[in-house]
């Protein structure tokens, strides 16, 4: 079900202007890794997974958009999963950590809407990768978000960071998930500056 979607949604997206991806070789050719992408509407989660392919990618979801009974399970078969980010408890790790321990990508979009819900996406990304010792792919997408931006055909950019890897023989992990937060913050910027530059 996955494939045959992301096929479709592919020659859609493709149709309304495509996309250029850049440094697609950073990202590792086998094994776990967890995706952080920046996030600023729905557009860039479906381009996201396209650039991914053959690739599968785990979308971590916040809860309110299971509510509604066809899109839970729309998004339940294009391997999304609840979590939430009101009141994050056990579960918020247990999810992913299974995934990555199976070996799967999984995907964070670590930019809430607010001050806070950016800070724990941002250190819920590090902390799932630290756990299951699997590296983090900082991931910036700069382009249409609405179904209505879609259709001025402009197209679409995404770039994909070097993998950072949550390991410090000087820190201790509450020290290691600081630090690596903000090396996180930090690689998002320079990725977006390095994006808009590009043509």
């Amino acid at each position: 079900m996955y494939i045959f979607i992301a096929s479709i949604v592919k020659g859609i997206l493709t149709i309304t202007g495509g996309i250029k991806v850049y440094n697609k070789q950073a990202l590792p050719k086998e094994g776990a890794y967890v995706v952080a992408c920046t996030h600023t509407g729905w557009v860039d989660i479906l381009w996201l997974g396209v650039s991914l392919l053959p690739r599968q990618i785990h979308y971590m979801a916040k809860k309110e958009l299971f509510t509604v009974k066809w899109i839970g399970s729309f998004l339940t078969k294009l391997n999304a999963f609840p979590v939430d980010r009101t009141n994050p408890g056990p579960s918020v790790l247990k999810i992913p950590s299974r995934l990555l321990s199976q070996g799967e990508v999984v995907g964070i979009f670590p930019s809430g809407t607010r001050t806070n819900e950016q800070s724990a996406l941002k250190q819920g990304s590090i902390t799932i990768a630290q756990r299951g010792k699997v590296p983090v792919i900082p991931t910036v997408y700069v382009g249409p978000n609405t179904f209505k931006e879609l259709f001025t055909f402009k197209k679409a950019k995404l770039i994909f960071g070097e993998p950072l890897f949550i390991e410090s023989p000087d820190m201790d992990a509450k020290q290691a998930r600081e630090h690596f937060t903000y090396v996180l913050e930090m690689q998002f910027k320079q990725l977006e500056e390095e994006l808009l530059q590009k043509k």
